[in-house]
């Protein structure tokens, strides 16, 4: 990706700092964000200086990265909790539109004037030459970056908000189990912090399919995982293939794990 965009070095000393997801999805948009004074035409919506259209989704493949030598992927439930801190601390804007949600910077110009950085009348000239030489070609970059970005968003963005609550446990719980208690919800916070939304999700239809509505079981079926160290949803699958219920006097003898259990995942 082509051009660049300025910002203060007051960041470090910021509270943004020391949260990494946070910091991270801010500063995507923020350096994704239009730059032209004119704003841009990205698939028939013009989008303002300091505007960025990304669905959740690809916001999160976008920020894929690097841990203990595998690839990781913050969830959608993360991606989206950290874009509503951003948006009360007044540092973002959001709207749902048909072809993704429109993520605007808040005081954009005020980061991106170059008035704020200069200190003294060369730096301003030489500034001002920079911006009028590199202006041409940072908006078509910008434009073009734009029109790249929502190409690949149109296939899926329009099913976007709907992926996205189905993959929130706390919105699965409410559809499945019934009202989510503040201290349910807390605790799917928790576990999908310490695990992922997706084994929350996993120990939800697991206790669904052996007709068990209510979050004890799953929390007693997610600290078994955590127990065992299980990190993916093919490890979860893997332990409850290797656990065996153990037999109970006077009842009919309980059969191997792989039929008495319906996964559901």
């Amino acid at each position: 990706m082509g051009g660049a965009f300025l910002t203060s070095r007051e960041i470090f000393s910021n509270p943004i700092w020391n949260d990494v997801p946070k910091f991270r999805i801010f500063f995507y948009i923020f350096g994704n964000a239009v730059f032209s004074e004119e704003g841009a035409k990205v698939a028939g919506l013009h989008l303002k200086r300091g505007q960025f259209l990304r669905s959740y989704r690809n916001l999160r493949e976008d920020l894929e990265f690097l841990e203990n030598r595998s690839m990781k992927k913050y969830s959608l439930s993360l991606i989206k909790r950290k874009v509503d801190q951003l948006v009360k601390e007044d540092r973002l804007k959001i709207e749902d539109t048909e072809l993704g949600t429109l993520f605007t910077v808040v005081n954009y110009s005020s980061y991106q004037g170059f008035d704020n950085y200069k200190s003294d009348n060369e730096n301003a000239e030489r500034t001002a030459r920079e911006r009028s030489e590199n202006s041409n070609g940072t908006q078509r970059e910008r434009s073009e970056n734009n029109n790249k970005n929502v190409i690949k968003d149109i296939k899926v963005i329009k099913n976007d908000e709907e992926d996205t609550r189905a993959e929130n446990p706390h919105f699965f719980y409410e559809q499945n189990f019934g009202m989510l208690k503040p201290f349910i919800s807390e605790s799917i916070t928790q576990w999908a912090d310490e695990l992922s939304d997706e084994l929350v999700l996993a120990s939800m239809k697991l206790a669904l399919n052996n007709n068990k509505q209510n979050f004890n079981y799953c929390e007693a079926i997610l600290k078994d995982w955590q127990a065992k160290g299980v990190k993916t949803l093919e490890d979860a699958r893997n332990a409850q293939r290797a656990f065996t219920p153990k037999k109970k006097s006077n009842v009919t003898p309980i059969r191997p794990a792989e039929k008495q259990y319906n996964y559901g995942f």
